[in-house]
């Protein structure tokens, strides 16, 4: 496991073309600063009585690069998983086409618990499944809606482990790298090595290093 510290789309303009099998990542997208402001979500305050972040914004406008970043680090033939809301969905398809990707549809995370919120209580969220070139999964039996609970009082908008591991056994084989250039928790980076794969992520939250540093240590202890 491989930890940068740097601005997402900087960070991999470092890297070599063609030389990360999977990318899986959860940017810190623009409308989750609108929710928070109306108070339709506290997952980025640092406590409830807290307005300050921890992490800034991604901005839409920037997504059109790091499109074009992700899609020249990936080897051809690869897989690139996005989650997101339905705001951000509708904005950010259309642009990684541009770039190159074939979009083949929304995957939904049902939480399995309703959340905050005034029109239909938000139960779900969207993982959206992109590739480029043509890479079969590794089972054709899995379903387009994830079952998984989501994680209480974590970092947040922590992703859980074991939904991740779904999309990294579909999408890559033992020893293949996977790259998540928002780690956050650092959840992708924990199931890439849960499942022997090898990994390097960027974040730049020194809270989101933090956080990585004090649960990879746990998990060894353990």
């Amino acid at each position: 496991m491989q930890l940068f510290r740097d601005d997402a789309i900087s960070w991999l303009s470092t890297l070599a073309d063609a030389s990360v099998d999977l990318i899986v990542t959860d940017p810190p997208y623009e409308s989750l600063e609108k929710h928070r402001k109306i108070g339709t979500t506290t997952r980025l305050k640092v406590s409830n009585g807290s307005s300050n972040q921890w992490f800034d914004i991604f901005p839409n406008q920037r997504f059109e690069e790091l499109f074009t970043e992700i899609y020249r680090v990936l080897k051809k033939n690869a897989h690139f998983y996005l989650f997101c809301d339905q705001e951000t969905m509708f904005y950010v398809k259309p642009i990684a086409e541009k770039v190159g990707f074939k979009f083949w549809k929304p995957i939904v995370w049902n939480k399995l618990a309703i959340g905050m919120g005034y029109h239909y209580r938000a139960k779900y969220e969207f993982i959206l499944f992109f590739e480029k070139g043509k890479r079969k999964l590794n089972d054709l039996g899995i379903p387009d809606v994830l079952e998984c609970k989501r994680v209480h009082r974590g970092y947040p908008t922590e992703k859980p482990v074991e939904l991740i591991e779904i999309l990294i056994k579909q999408s890559s084989l033992p020893n293949e790298l996977i790259a998540d250039p928002f780690f956050g928790s650092g959840s992708a980076l924990i199931a890439a090595k849960n499942l022997g794969r090898k990994s390097m992520g960027c974040d730049i939250s020194e809270a989101a290093h933090s956080h990585i540093r004090q649960r990879v240590k746990i998990d060894e202890l353990n």
